[in-house]
């Protein structure tokens, strides 16, 4: 694998720059070694043992990587979710800053017309991968969406930022019984995160992962307005800590979560992709063509897509990390001060961390 490691005080990150995944986030936290990000089972086989015409974005898959456009590529002809997630990047520059490492990538392909680049910060101490894409030119419009990854031995709990709606829209993704499974009622809404109705007409709570449960599913969460930043609060129960995934809602406003608990049963998944939850922060819609035209997210006016320019500078920010919790309860709420992150758990428990709050910058776009 051709990867690209820059450190850090107390933090390391490595790009897989074939495909610009992450392939390790490895933080260092009260005394302890967090790994907080998903590699696929199958990256270290052979690539003859995989299927044919499997996109080398999901023979690569890892940890998180930009998504452009979001799922099929139908507007401008890509594998699934784009060149960002499946060619190379180089790596155009790799240097100490004041407390830190900053590295800057640029995507060899263009990207409807836009040369993409993609820079990540590293800060002394503090448990956080910031990241920032930006599309510079270009034409026409494209959707976007980060593509983090967890992977829990024995579930646990999910937690966000206010929502407005919870969405399955369209058909499960693993209709077909002889090839896997989907637990989830499709199209279905729900306001209530705890209540969401599955195949069955049972209510299914959406924030804790279940292991006991094999299936494969998609769900929307559309952020409602509160503004501060928009969050989602892992809490690992084998792991014992809490994976952080943040946004700015101005600049993606949705949540899809993509559930793979064993619910595949045909390769390279094999019933062995287990205990992974994508949570992934868009500005899109399901394939390339749906954001561009009509769709139900805009509809409720929600933006699904950034307009490119020739004379334009088109950015978005993320920041993932975690940080150790040894109770591995749910997360009640989340507060950034100027440089500080503070959790409170379900039980009343306080863990504060590092945090640049001023890099989201919230209110504002691009």
């Amino acid at each position: 694998m051709d990867t690209v490691t820059f450190k850090a005080k107390g933090i390391s990150v490595s790009i897989d720059t074939a495909v610009g995944h992450i392939a390790d986030l490895t933080i260092e936290s009260g005394g302890r070694t967090l790994k907080p990000l998903h590699r696929a089972p199958w990256i270290d086989e052979p690539r003859d043992t995989l299927p044919q015409g499997l996109p080398d974005g999901v023979a690569r898959l890892s940890g998180d990587f930009l998504c452009a456009p979001f799922s099929r590529s139908d507007v401008e002809e890509a594998p699934l979710h784009g060149w960002p997630a499946n060619s190379p990047w180089d790596l155009m520059e790799s240097a100490a800053i004041a407390g830190g490492w900053r590295a800057t990538f640029r995507l060899q392909r263009p990207v409807m017309g836009a040369v993409v680049e993609k820079i990540l910060t590293l800060r002394d101490g503090h448990p956080f991968l910031y990241q920032e894409h930006a599309f510079i030119g270009g034409a026409g419009a494209i959707s976007v969406a980060h593509h983090p990854m967890t992977v829990m031995r024995e579930g646990g709990h999910l937690a966000f930022s206010p929502k407005r709606a919870a969405v399955t829209d369209g058909d499960p993704p693993e209709p077909d019984p002889a090839r896997g499974r989907s637990l989830l009622a499709y199209p279905a809404r729900r306001e209530d995160l705890h209540h969401f109705p599955d195949k069955d007409g049972t209510d299914v709570d959406l924030t804790h992962y279940r292991m006991d449960r094999r299936h494969e599913d998609f769900i929307t969460l559309v952020e409602a307005d509160h503004g501060g930043p928009g969050w989602a609060a892992v809490s690992r129960t084998a792991e014992k800590d809490v994976v952080m995934i943040l946004k700015n809602p101005a600049e993606l406003p949705v949540t899809m979560l993509w559930i793979s608990n064993g619910g595949r049963d045909y390769a390279p998944w094999n019933g062995r992709h287990r205990g992974v939850i994508g949570i992934e922060d868009g500005r899109t819609a399901v394939g390339h063509a749906a954001s561009l035209g009509d769709n139900w997210l805009k509809r409720e006016g929600i933006a699904t897509a950034f307009e490119l320019g020739p004379d334009r500078r088109v950015a978005f920010r993320h920041v993932i990390g975690a940080l150790p919790a040894e109770t591995g309860r749910a997360v009640r709420d989340v507060s950034a001060a100027a440089d500080q992150l503070r959790l409170t758990t379900a039980e009343g428990a306080v863990l504060d961390a590092p945090y640049d709050a001023a890099f989201l910058r919230i209110g504002r776009i691009g």
